[in-house]
């Protein structure tokens, strides 16, 4: 079971799972990377994060994910190499801001297809109303 697990993540996340940028427990390499690691980290974490303390704005989020872009293209492209401690609080960072993004991009949707039934001639009023429960 473990093993299938490990596989979909690996398979989920686009994950390299190179054995130099993984973390080890008991010996055994985890199945996807420490960035991936920090994504999934983050993903779980930024769901409460969302529930308790509400989503920040855009530009927040659009910062929260800057830090791993930077460090992720600054390693392809120069001779850096990041350490699995900073590749995982990147990608911590990056999983909690996906959340976030996912939320917003869940509000658009909502937004827009209220505005597709306004324009097919719904009530305005009535769909205000039903839009209000689902932002």
């Amino acid at each position: 079971m473990a093993h299938k697990a490990g596989k979909f993540l690996r398979i989920f996340f686009g994950c390299h799972a190179r054995p130099d940028r993984s973390f080890y427990f008991h010996g055994k390499q985890f199945p996807i990377c420490a960035r991936c690691t920090g994504e999934l980290i983050g993903m779980i974490a930024g769901i409460p994060l969302a529930v308790f303390l509400g989503v920040p704005h855009f530009w927040i989020v659009i910062l929260m994910i800057f830090p791993l872009v930077l460090d992720g293209f600054v390693q392809r492209l120069t001779s850096y190499e990041s350490t699995n401690t900073r590749r995982l609080l990147t990608g911590i960072l990056f999983g909690i801001a996906f959340i976030f993004a996912f939320i917003y991009f869940h509000r658009l949707c909502i937004y827009l297809a209220g505005c597709v039934l306004k324009l097919f001639g719904a009530d305005p009023s009535a769909v205000d109303r039903v839009m209000e429960k689902f932002v």
